[in-house]
């Protein structure tokens, strides 16, 4: 986790996301690429139109100004930080910027449905949680200490995504965590608990990360039962996998990933596929 990057309109929320960013920056010695999208219509930058200009100057100064309040947080002293700016009006191309400053990983802030000013909602949240090829790592509310002891990682265990249960390892073993592995059962496609744990332990065969537990849960639906496991055992981080918008075999078919983003009341994690 060399380089962070960490969109932000802010917001309390974003600020939020920006202080584990900073934590986790500390702690292993990361930049962090600050990144704020203009609300300015991609054609006032190649304008000439005398009219346009001052409103195009006021967002720029604007937001350089905010960034100047930022960047004298303490929290940030001491680690390099970058300034993003981008003149797209929504949050469609956070994966190509994400390549262009060479992201090891995404962190942002949500607190809902409605927050982040709809990041996480409808076409923004496909575009960012399910198309990005690294790591997105969703901060719901503020920490004063972040830390990841209990690592819940969701799937069906389908061989498909072993490459995400690598990252899901690499990970944990950053901060020290445990993880454990869950995989619901619901009443339209049940598994024993034989064949699930057979699965489970054919799936982690070869892995040399040791610091696991393996949990086969019933509940209503996949998401439910992530959220209810979770809570059972206090998880200071859900993790799940993404694959567009196919899914992985019957898992996260819909909007399972966007759902916990939106519902969990503790952090998420997305790996791709």
């Amino acid at each position: 986790m060399k380089k962070i990057l960490v969109p932000t309109d802010f917001s309390e929320e974003a600020e939020n996301a920006l202080k584990v960013a900073a934590q986790i920056a500390k702690k292993h010695g990361s930049e962090i690429h600050l990144l704020h999208m203009l609300e300015i219509p991609m054609q006032d930058f190649g304008t000439v139109n005398n009219e346009a200009v001052p409103e195009v100057m006021f967002f720029i100064n604007r937001a350089h100004k905010k960034f100047e309040e930022i960047m004298g947080n303490d929290y940030l002293k001491d680690i390099t930080v970058h300034e993003v700016l981008k003149p797209e009006a929504t949050f469609n191309n956070v994966v190509e910027i994400c390549h262009e400053q060479g992201a090891d990983i995404i962190i942002m802030g949500s607190h809902g449905a409605s927050g982040f000013k709809e990041m996480f909602v409808g076409s923004n949240a496909e575009k960012v949680v399910r198309m990005s090829d690294i790591p997105v790592l969703v901060i719901k509310n503020k920490y004063d200490e972040f830390s990841i002891d209990d690592l819940v990682f969701a799937s069906d265990f389908k061989n498909d995504n072993k490459e995400t249960y690598h990252q899901a390892t690499e990970f944990a073993a950053a901060f020290g965590a445990k993880i454990h592995l869950l995989m619901v059962n619901t009443a339209g496609n049940f598994t024993t608990t034989k064949k699930a744990n057979e699965r489970i332990n054919n799936f982690i065969e070869g892995y040399s990360f040791k610091n696991y537990t393996i949990n086969v849960y019933n509940d209503d639906s996949v998401e439910k039962g992530i959220l209810n496991f979770s809570q059972g055992i206090d998880a200071d981080l859900i993790g799940i996998s993404t694959h567009g918008r196919q899914g992985i075999a019957h898992f996260f078919n819909g909007s399972i990933s966007e759902d916990l983003v939106n519902h969990a009341k503790r952090p998420v994690i997305t790996f791709k596929i």
